[in-house]
This record gives C-alpha cells, structure tokens and sequence, in this order.
C-alpha cells in the first residue's frame, strides 16, 4: 500500500509541475500577444486556459482519493495539503494570464500597451516569467532556500507596479482614461500573477519544514 500510496503522490507531484510549466507559457505567450499584438499568441493562451483547468481538476480529484483511501497523516497529509493549495494559486495565475490575453485582443490590431509602457510590462513579464520557472523547479525538486526568492521577486514586482502607476497618473499622460485603465488592470494582473506565485512558494517552504509562513 505505501508503494502505491507514493507511487499516487508522485503523480500528483508531476501534475503540478505540469500546471506550473503551462501557467508558465501562459504568461510568455499572453505577453507577447500584448507588446507585439500578436494576436496568434493570445488567441492560444485563451484556448488553452481550460487545460490549466482540467490539471487543476486533476490534482483535486487525485488528493481526495488517496484521502479517501489512504487517511494520510504528518508529512504524507502535509503533501496532500500543499498540493491542493498549490494548484489553486496556479490555476489562478492561469486565469491572469488569460486576462493579458483577453486585454491584447481587445485592442487588437494595435498594441494594447503604448510604447512608453512596454519598458515596464516587457521588465514585469521577466519577473513573472522567473517566478514561474522558480515554482516549477520548486515543485519538481523542493528547494526552501529557492522558494524563499520568491519574496524578493515579488518586491521588485512590486516597486515595478509603482512606478507604473507614477506614469499613469503624471500630468503628462497623453493617452486618455480608456488606456490608463487597460494599463492599471494589466498591472495588477501581472502583480497578483506574482502573489500567487508566492503564495504557491511558501506552501513549499510548509511542505518542507513543517512550519507555516508568518
């Protein structure tokens, strides 16, 4: 029984790296369909939306069987515990991702952002996107020290969302209100797409040391 009760466990495992690598991708292609308006690219994203979904599902439906089966405690619970947290902060960043996507084509055949913005979002996807390369490493491999980043990651997520919102609101913007909000929506997407992606960290750091995040 243990033999199979990991052998289930370890699916569960690859589940979430799968999720984390599509979340991933997500966000690359959703990105590049809003600087470039590359309409291919977010069309792709929104289309594959209902596979981070259906790995969310997954991941649900496999820790529930093996509570239902197994009745897991200390670290095995843990296990079952953090994964079922994980993929929900996953499958919300999918959901972000899907938002930039949705934006990029609603403006399509222009781009959605203004060229004195993509400096900032071209910076916020980097962030984002290493973020993601982090959780999926995390997930494979469980690393405290590499979930611990996270934090610094979304710092600097952070201050780039603030001086976002110093563009937006100078005396200079010469854009109108519509832009000004598809700009400030595209920046809180990209900044909550970095909280889930620490939420998703400290789950990890939980699994590992037994200790909730402060």
């Amino acid at each position: 029984m243990r033999d199979e009760f990991r052998a289930d466990l370890q699916i569960v495992s690859q589940l979430l790296v799968d999720m984390a690598e599509a979340v991933r991708a997500a966000m690359r292609q959703a990105t590049r369909g809003l600087l470039t308006a590359d309409r291919a690219a977010a069309e792709t994203v929104i289309a594959r939306d209902a596979e981070i979904d259906e790995l969310y599902k997954h991941v649900e439906e496999r820790v529930c069987d093996l509570l239902a089966r197994q009745a897991p405690v200390a670290s095995d619970l843990r296990a079952m515990i953090t994964a079922l947290h994980v993929a929900a902060d996953l499958e919300r960043m999918g959901d972000l991702a899907d938002h930039v996507a949705k934006t990029a084509l609603r403006r399509h055949p222009s781009p959605a952002v203004p060229a004195e913005l993509r400096p900032v979002f071209t910076d916020m996807a980097g962030i984002a996107d290493r973020m993601a390369e982090k959780i999926g490493a995390v997930l494979a491999k469980p690393d405290a020290d590499v979930a611990a980043e996270l934090d610094r990651d979304d710092d600097a997520m952070d201050d780039l969302h603030k001086s976002l919102f110093g563009v937006l609101l100078g005396d200079d913007w010469p854009y109108g209100v519509e832009t000004a909000i598809d700009a400030t929506l595209l920046g809180r997407f990209y900044e909550r797409f970095a909280d889930h992606a620490v939420n998703a960290g400290e789950h990890v750091v939980y699994l590992i040391t037994g200790a909730p995040s402060a």
